[in-house]
Parts: C-alpha cells; sequence; structure tokens
C-alpha cells in the first residue's frame, strides 16, 4: 500500500500575486477524471470519513486551513493543509477524514476517477474488514 505525500506544486511569486498550477503528467502519478471542491464547511463538522476501494486523490486548501486525517487501520496520519501550492496526495486504500476547517476553507480536490458510490467503504467496521483481505 502506498503512503499518502505532501506534493510541493510550482510557486511563482510576483508584487501582482502569486501563481500555482498541477499538471497531470508532472505533478499527480494519476490521470485526472474528476475535480471537485468542498466549501461553506460549519465550525466543527467534518468531512470524508470514508475510503476508496479504487480513487486516488490530491487535495490542495486553496483558501484557509483544514486537517486531513489518514488512516490505514494501523495507524493514523495527521496532514495540516494551509497553502495553496502544497497538496496532499491520497492513495487508494486509506481511510481519511478532513476536519478543523477554518472560516471559509475551500479545499480542492482532483480525483482519479469518475463518481461511483461502489467505490466508496463509508463503515469503518467494513474498510477493517476490507483492507484484511
Amino acid at each position: 500500500m502506498k503512503n499518502p505525500t505532501i506534493i510541493s506544486l510550482p510557486k511563482f511569486e510576483n508584487p501582482r500575486g502569486n501563481l500555482t498550477f498541477i499538471e497531470e503528467d508532472t505533478h499527480l502519478p494519476f490521470k485526472i477524471k474528476r475535480v471537485y471542491w468542498i466549501y461553506d464547511v460549519p465550525g466543527g463538522q467534518s468531512r470524508g470519513g470514508h475510503a476508496f476501494k479504487e480513487q486516488q486523490e490530491l487535495i490542495v486548501a486553496l483558501s484557509g486551513s483544514f486537517d486531513i486525517v489518514v488512516d490505514n487501520g494501523i495507524q493514523k496520519q495527521v496532514f495540516s493543509l494551509n497553502r495553496s501550492y502544497f497538496g496532499l496526495y491520497i492513495p487508494n486504500g486509506l481511510w481519511r477524514e478532513m476536519n478543523n476547517f477554518s472560516t471559509n476553507a475551500l479545499a480542492l480536490v482532483i480525483s482519479s476517477t469518475e463518481f461511483s458510490k461502489d467505490d466508496y467503504i463509508r463503515e469503518y467496521s467494513n474498510y477493517i474488514e476490507y483492507i484484511q483481505r
């Protein structure tokens, strides 16, 4: 099983504003099939709380900050995202939760698959069974 990894994205600084970009074949270990964003998360709420059988993701905090807890069934790692030039790569087969959203946080998620409800593992007990196969 692969490990989650912080990916440093290009950052071009300019007095008129900075620029960062993501290129599929340069920065990502997968082809882009879907892009979505998470925003307006009320204080104290969490997002995620699931694993994917196939989907891989890169998550970027475009604005504000939040934490991502990644769990492989044995060990949990917490990644704090608060810069738009860092992304967290999450391989398939890992449980993940997003929490501690700051006011006006904006999370960009780049996905390796199109949406499929069958790809989700939504119950932690089912996740543990899945990884023990």
